[in-house]
């Protein structure tokens, strides 16, 4: 690539962030419910998170609250050939701009409650992993039981759950209940380092095998 190529490419990209940026706080601003975040992941944020993507075979993902794309790239980039990648999202305008920058995904509009009759419509009865960039500190209790209820459901015995949490947030009644539901929830929960270059700085919940609670 030449000099000039190069620049081109950097402006191009830093004009594909400032919009997803853009978005993202007016979705923020539109509705505080549901976008409990002050800017769209990191890429390392966003790898820690796409870390249980199976690399062979063909499988299925689903992301729950995609936002801008920001973790959907990083998927994108691990999903083997032949693998299927769903995106559940609520927020319209989110959606759109969804089906605009990443064509690749399937967006699906919709509550991530209704996620296990969200994909029955189009024919997934089971998926490898679910990578969740949900608010979780703004649910209350039942919204919180009813969505990890869906998840688990979806990835049954061999498949993998990521979330994440702001490590500012962790004193919040509604984190903690979180955590104790994901104890709960799940025989295996892991919790990664601290994610440090991301705004705010966060951690990774890996969950596996639900317990049926």
């Amino acid at each position: 690539m030449t000099r000039i190529g190069g620049q081109a490419a950097a402006c191009e990209h830093r004009s594909v962030q400032r919009s997803a940026r853009r978005t993202f706080l007016k979705a923020a601003l539109r509705g505080p419910g549901t976008v409990g975040a002050v800017a769209p992941s990191s890429p390392q944020l966003a790898s820690v998170l796409a870390a249980v993507v199976p690399r062979t075979g063909t499988p299925t993902v689903v992301e729950l609250g995609p936002g801008t794309g920001a973790v959907s790239g990083v998927i994108a980039q691990r999903l083997p050939p032949g693998g299927r990648h769903l995106a559940v999202e609520l927020d319209p305008d989110l959606v759109g701009y969804l089906q605009r920058t990443h064509p690749e995904l399937e967006v699906v509009h919709g509550d991530a409650r209704d996620l296990t009759r969200l994909l029955a419509a189009r024919g997934v009865r089971h998926a490898d992993a679910v990578i969740g960039g949900l608010p979780w500190s703004l649910f209350d209790e039942r919204t919180q039981r009813a969505v990890i209820g869906e998840v688990s459901r979806v990835i049954g015995e061999t498949g993998a759950f990521t979330t994440f949490a702001y490590l500012h947030g962790m004193t919040l009644a509604a984190a903690r209940q979180f955590r104790r539901i994901l104890r709960g929830s799940f025989e295996e929960v892991l919790v990664s380092a601290t994610v440090w270059r991301n705004v705010p700085p966060a951690f990774v919940y890996v969950c596996r095998r639900p317990t049926g609670r």
